[in-house]
């Protein structure tokens, strides 16, 4: 027999055992499915989240008083919780994780000090979040967040202005009522010209503001919109929010990535003083590198990825011998016909490559069921995330060859029985 005949008569049997067929190739998909689908939802995620931390340049820092709130599982305190520590040590790391305020003296303190060769530093504090925008006649949903920041906020933090001007040291120290607005606020107040928003008298939180300036949309994610935002002084944020908790954040920009070490160990070295912090005490302030939070995002992620790997395996290994039960049956079921292929001049080499290629096409359309469904699931997310269509090529690739590998496994055995019947006694099978 040819390889197309064997081809053709492994197809025809796959046909004509509909039901068990699509049993098969349902047990294998849901295998290939949950792997591809969340390895395809993790890679949108990951798209999303690092979009959303990747505000400032690869050549810039920032310094606040805790650790970003994001954790999966306990990411880097889990290697803690690993680690023998003395009753020192655990005191030590206990006050600096408590968080200690960066306070406004504290943050001028570290501009007027920091001197690295061509950095740029900026104060920041975190206004409140979900709250109304108006003019005379319209007004955004509850969802624009407030940020204060002075004349160096919009390029540490990767904004462009689109109309208008930047802020003026002095409309910063005073707390002047002036405000920029992000783009997707200007769109709804203003959707007819945004140019028009410039001088524009708006309420923010039920205060008024004079508008300066309208950002260029810099792109968003599901975990932060940057174009609902308005940005006024710090100052401003301070006299009206303020309170004991609140904390200044510290971004820094130099001109050189090569030089980020250095100025960072520079940062550590200056702020240590300022924060009152002993020779032999931990910091109790963290710095970030922009490049770094993405980098701990994808760590994280990849746990779930991994758990998803075994759990893919684990079904895949059930799927396997399911499928070997069923070529088994098979071989028993079709014992007459094999006596009558081998009667006929057939070969065992053409009886193991007819069930071989029932088995390996089987697994295969299991795959190519579960990475349709699971791309298309998957992607789900992406659309929730607003990120675009993801297709993981080497997964895709991986589960093809895994499922091929499933397949020419659990059919081994079933077709190295059906080459070793005897045809006489197949024949006579009842």
């Amino acid at each position: 027999m040819t390889f197309k005949d064997t081809l053709a008569l492994s197809w025809k049997n796959i046909r004509s055992n509909k039901l068990r067929t699509s049993i098969t190739v349902i047990i294998i998909a849901l295998g290939i499915f949950a792997l591809i689908l969340i390895i395809t939802a993790i890679q949108a995620a990951s798209n999303s989240l690092t979009s959303s931390f990747s505000t400032m340049g690869s050549n810039a820092f920032s310094i606040r008083y805790r650790e970003r709130g994001f954790s999966f599982g306990g990411g880097g305190g889990g290697r803690r919780a690993n680690t023998v520590k003395s009753n020192k040590n655990a005191l030590r790391e206990k006050r600096s994780s408590m968080g200690i305020p960066i306070r406004l003296e504290e943050a001028r303190n570290f501009r007027e000090r920091f001197s690295f060769p061509g950095a740029k530093v900026s104060i920041a504090l975190r206004g409140p979040a979900s709250i109304v925008v108006n003019t005379n006649n319209k007004k955004t949903n509850p969802e624009i967040n407030i940020f204060g920041g002075d004349e160096n906020y919009l390029e540490l933090n990767g904004y462009k202005i689109a109309y208008g001007r930047n802020f003026s040291g002095s409309e910063v120290e005073s707390g002047m009522n002036v405000c920029m607005i992000g783009n997707a606020v200007a769109n709804k107040l203003f959707p007819d010209n945004l140019a028009k928003a410039i001088d524009a008298v708006i309420h923010v939180d039920h205060i008024p503001y004079r508008v300066i300036a309208v950002l260029e949309d810099k792109g968003s994610s599901a975990f932060f919109n940057t174009s609902k935002i308005v940005v006024v002084p710090f100052n401003k944020v301070r006299m009206l929010y303020a309170n004991s908790s609140s904390s200044y954040n510290l971004a820094v920009q130099v001109a050189d990535l090569k030089t980020i070490d250095l100025a960072v160990g520079e940062a550590r070295g200056v702020f240590r003083p300022i924060r009152n912090i002993g020779v032999k005490e931990a910091d109790n302030f963290y710095i970030d590198k922009s490049d770094s939070i993405a980098e701990s995002l994808l760590t994280n992620l990849g746990f779930l990825e991994k758990g998803t790997i075994g759990i893919a395996f684990i079904t895949l290994i059930g799927a396997a011998i399911g499928l070997m039960n069923i070529m088994l049956v098979a071989v028993n079921e079709r014992t007459k016909e094999i006596g009558l292929v081998k009667a006929l001049g057939g070969t065992k080499k053409d009886i193991r490559s007819q069930f071989l290629y029932e088995s390996v096409l089987i697994s295969l359309m299991g795959a190519v069921a579960g990475i349709i469904s699971g791309i298309l699931l998957g992607n789900l997310v992406a659309v929730l995330l607003h990120t675009g269509f993801v297709i993981p090529w080497g997964w895709v690739i991986a589960g093809i060859l895994v499922c091929f590998i499933v397949g020419l496994a659990a059919g081994l055995y079933p077709a190295y029985k059906a080459s070793k019947l005897d045809p006489i006694v197949a024949l006579r099978y009842e």
